[in-house]
């Protein structure tokens, strides 16, 4: 395993399209029975910020900050995004997830989605999740474990494609089947188990529209994406291996049939 931890996906257009799909609806339902509207609340690896702003309107009497690794212009999509809804109490930070810069007991909420399986050190991010956490605060998370998917029909390649993934995952310092653990880590960093609530939700693509945006989606970024730099530094795939994988996602988009689902762990740690 790497000593420096390379994010999969990179920030690819192809990328930062998924990210923008992304809201509190489909990707973080599991959090909205524990938010009220004068919370504060952090979103660590907020990207172009469409969950965050969607946190900020649902918090309208508190205030949200994003934080990415890098401002770059997913920064000025997201105050864009947030501009375009009206959302004015949101900000946008940079810093890093393993050395949150902000003080002890800050966020009443600390949030993470899909953000810990690349990090690393897990259990060190979740303890400073915790450290920023407010006494009796929450901290948030949702990943996906690359095991929990299951499509319809069984298309040459996807398989093939499932297993490359994730071993350029684990190649890259990752931990694509992050899902399943986080109740592990967790428990490792602090927190008891009487104050962790676990549950699990799956994104499901099934009608033509959302075949066609899931499958161009995977294809462009197993071929364009710093996934598919990965794959040949580390000698998984070569070039026509990625262009066999991304014709597979193709293949499969075509398919009227075709039904796919990704499954996510969830899970809420009380301070």
């Amino acid at each position: 395993m790497p000593t420096e931890v390379e994010y999969t996906h990179g920030h690819h257009e192809s990328v930062l399209g998924l990210h923008s799909w992304r809201t509190v609806q489909n990707s973080a339902a599991y959090l909205l029975p524990h938010l009220k509207p004068d919370m504060t609340l952090l979103d660590i690896g907020c990207g172009p910020g469409t969950i965050t702003t969607d946190f900020a309107t649902i918090l309208h009497e508190g205030h949200v900050t994003g934080l990415e690794m890098s401002s770059s212009n997913v920064f000025e999509r997201a105050y864009a995004h947030a501009a375009s809804r009206g959302v004015t109490n949101v900000r946008f930070v940079a810093g890093d997830a393993l050395a949150l810069p902000f003080p002890d007991g800050t966020f009443d909420v600390v949030h993470a989605h899909q953000v810990i399986q690349y990090v690393g050190d897990p259990v060190r991010m979740l303890r400073e999740m915790r450290r920023v956490a407010k006494p009796g605060g929450i901290v948030a998370a949702r990943e996906a474990d690359m095991d929990g998917l299951v499509w319809y029909p069984d298309v040459e390649g996807l398989k093939e494609w499932q297993e490359g993934y994730i071993e350029v995952a684990r190649a890259s310092g990752g931990q694509p089947r992050a899902g399943r653990r986080l109740h592990a880590w967790a428990k490792e960093a602090g927190f008891a188990d009487e104050n962790v609530t676990l549950s699990a939700s799956v994104w499901c693509f099934c009608t033509p529209e959302d075949r066609a945006y899931w499958s161009s989606l995977w294809a462009d970024l197993t071929v364009s994406s710093h996934f598919a730099v990965s794959a040949k530094k580390y000698g998984i795939c070569d070039e026509e291996r990625l262009k066999r994988l991304a014709d597979a996602w193709r293949k499969w988009g075509a398919r009227e049939d075709g039904w796919f689902t990704l499954m996510s762990g969830e899970m809420i740690a009380r301070v």
